[in-house]
């Protein structure tokens, strides 16, 4: 799978605030969201009566359409086919959105957890 680089600073904004409106409308609570250009990282808890792929397919959505009403320049978005999905809890949730928060840090220095990058 090719990653491109389409995420911009404004689109960062424009998809970080779409997602967190979207993610309140579903009924989840969104603890942090972090990316660089070419990913997104999601922390979610998302109750048991929603589908994952369902979740994903509306964030996806929300954010692809604000993008594109945005008006910026450069061509349409759109997020590539796919997600990677983990599950987390308990003690180790508390690391994972910090992990999450410190996208581009992580990447700039290489400091990476695979497990989280690969999926």
């Amino acid at each position: 799978m090719q990653r491109l680089p389409l995420i911009t600073p404004e689109r960062e904004r424009i998809i970080f605030q779409s997602v967190y409106s979207k993610a309140r409308d579903l009924g989840t609570t969104l603890h942090a969201v972090g990316g660089i250009e070419d990913h997104l990282h999601l922390v979610v808890s998302v109750p048991p009566t929603l589908a994952i792929s369902q979740c994903v397919k509306h964030w996806k959505g929300a954010s692809a359409r604000a993008v594109n009403r945005s008006g910026g320049a450069g061509e349409r978005f759109q997020w590539q086919r796919g997600y990677g999905a983990l599950t987390v809890g308990g003690r180790c949730l508390s690391t994972v959105i910090e992990y999450v928060k410190r996208q581009k840090q992580h990447h700039r220095t290489g400091n990476l957890f695979s497990v989280y990058e690969e999926t």
